[in-house]
Parts: C-alpha cells; structure tokens; sequence
C-alpha cells in the first residue's frame, strides 16, 4: 500500500471518527442535555361568578379586554336587594326601640321591688313590736294580723324580685334580637354591593359569556379572568433528562410564535404522573397489562417554571396554551 493509499484511509478514519463522535455527542444531547420543545403557556384562571343571582343589568366589559383589579366586570339588578337592605333597617330599628321598651322595664320592675322591700321591713318591723308586747295591751289575734301582713309583704317583695329577673332575661333578649337584626343588615348591605361584580386580580377577560338582560345565578361563573402576572411555563421533560435539573435553575423560554428568550426559572418537579398501563380493576386489584411493548420511551414528567416578569421584553405577547422550547442551563455550584 502506497503512502497515497494510507493518507486516504487516514483521512477517510479520521473523518467516520469524527462523524461517529459528533453522532454520539448529539445522541446524548437529546437523551440527557435538559431541553424540551413540549413546553406549555399555563396562568392562573380566575373563574368569575357572581355571589348573588338575579338579572343583568349592565355588562362593563368586552372579551380579551385588559382589566385591573376592582374594575366593574358586570352588575346585577340591585332593586331587590335595595329593598332588602331597608327591611333590614327597619328591623333593626325596632329591635332597638324594644331593648329599650326592656330596659325601661327593668327600671320600673327595680322601682317596685324597692317599694316592696320597704313595706316588707315596714311590716316586719311591726308584726317584732306586736310579737314583743305581752299581756292584755294587745291581743293575739293583732299580733297574728302583723305576722301575717308581714308575710304577705314578704311575698310581694319576692315576686317584685322575681319579676326584676325576668325584666333582665327580656332585655338580654332584646339586646340578642339587636345583634341579630345588625348582623342581618350587614347581610342585607353585603349582598347589595356584591351585585356590582368587580375583577380580583389585574389580567385579561376571557371567554366572556354574560349579556345584558341574562340571569346570573349566584355561583355559576360567568366569564375566565387570566391573571397577568400569574403566567409560567409547564415543561414536559423526558425522565432521562431529570437528573440534570435542579430547583433554581436558570432557564431560556423560547415561544413558538418567535421573539426574542425569555428569561425564567425551576420552580418545581412533579413528583407523579399517571400509570397507563397499571390501572385500577373494577374490583379495586392491579389491571397488568399482560403484554409488554420491547421499545420502551422515556416517561415526560411536568416541570413547572417561572417567568421573570421583571426581565420580559418589553411588548411580549403570552397567551394560555402557547407552545414553547424550554432549555435548562443547570448552575455548576
């Protein structure tokens, strides 16, 4: 073999080295370098639903409208609930009109026990002279007249103390019903400033689906508010890929819609996904799939990663369910 001859197969062995090389360093860069093009736009939703129910009666919002928080979205109709708050009124001045019919009740059930007390002691005091004489000056049919008044000025003046109790049940009663009207009022107002529903949060009204004239009930949401600084990134990363990555991590969020990177970070892993091919029988036993497939792929596991608000270009368009390339710069400390 002549020196040409070997300079080719050189050259040619260098050259399928290389190549075999470079085959291998791409082949472990997309098994194991944390980067994937399955990255999801996810936001926090606010499900917007009205806490009272009745019509609408003015809606302040269009959809995909940018609103901020305590903005009006849409009212209810606040008549009835106007005339709820009066009633409310209305009870609650009459609750208090009688806490004080009772306590002037307890003055005049303490004023009549004071009296009879005193015409007890009075009699009492008699019925001991009476008792004390002895002899002919007074008979005994007038000592058993002053015991007996006394006695029965007795009587008087526990049923004056016993009706004084029951003055004060009545107004710690009435003073109950006071409460209780006042928390119904509150109630009452409540509900009357919940018929103005407003935004929660500063975001993007979504899927508006109330018009003017509907009947909102309460609970039932109405429209989606996404919240405009609740957006983060969802990247499914291959199991094999998992052991690159760490919370804190820096990332580089590539949209498909084109822009420039947005900078963001590893908030979390997930710590579980669902087994397919393991599921629940009827009877509450392990469904094992008696088959078993030889090419196995590598399992996506969710990544949850935050988005540098602070440092996304400015005019940056982000919308729920954009597709994104998610790569990883793992930190060498």
């Amino acid at each position: 073999m002549n020196t040409r001859s070997i300079a080719r197969f050189s050259l040619t062995a260098v050259v399928v080295l290389i190549a075999a090389l470079l085959a291998h360093a791409m082949w472990r860069h997309y098994m194991y370098s944390p980067w994937t093009r399955d990255g999801r736009v996810r936001a926090e939703v606010v499900r917007i639903a009205p806490d009272v129910s009745g019509l609408v009666t003015r809606v302040a919002v269009r959809d995909n409208q940018a609103v901020k928080q305590g903005d009006l979205l849409f009212e209810i109709d606040a008549m009835r609930y106007r005339n709820a708050v009066a009633q409310a009124q209305a009870n609650l001045a009459a609750a208090e009109a009688a806490a004080r019919a009772a306590g002037a009740g307890i003055n005049a059930a303490a004023a009549g026990a004071a009296e009879r007390k005193a015409n007890f002691e009075m009699y009492q005091a008699q019925s001991a002279r009476r008792q004390r004489i002895q002899g002919q000056i007074i008979s005994a049919e007038e000592q058993a007249n002053a015991a007996a008044a006394a006695n029965a000025a007795l009587a008087g003046w526990n049923q004056a103390r016993a009706s004084g109790k029951e003055a004060g049940a009545s107004r710690e009663k009435a003073l109950a019903a006071v409460e209780q009207a006042r928390a119904a009022l509150e109630a009452a107002r409540l509900d009357l400033a919940r018929t103005q529903v407003r935004a929660p949060v500063d975001g993007y009204v979504t899927n508006l689906d109330v018009r003017r004239g509907d009947y909102a009930g309460a609970g039932a949401a109405r429209l989606a508010l996404i919240d405009r600084h609740a957006f983060w990134i969802a990247g499914y990363f291959e199991e094999t890929k998992l052991a690159a990555l760490r919370v804190g991590d820096p990332v580089e969020i590539r949209l498909m819609s084109g822009g420039p990177a947005l900078p963001g970070r590893v908030e979390s892993i997930a710590r579980g996904i669902s087994d397919r091919d393991n599921p629940t029988g009827a009877d509450l036993l392990a469904d094992v799939n008696p088959t078993y497939n030889w090419v196995r792929l590598a399992q996506r596991v969710p990544v949850r990663i935050g988005i540098d608000e602070a440092r996304m270009p400015a005019g940056t368009l982000l919308a729920a369910g954009m597709t994104a390339t998610v790569v990883v710069h793992p930190r060498r400390d």
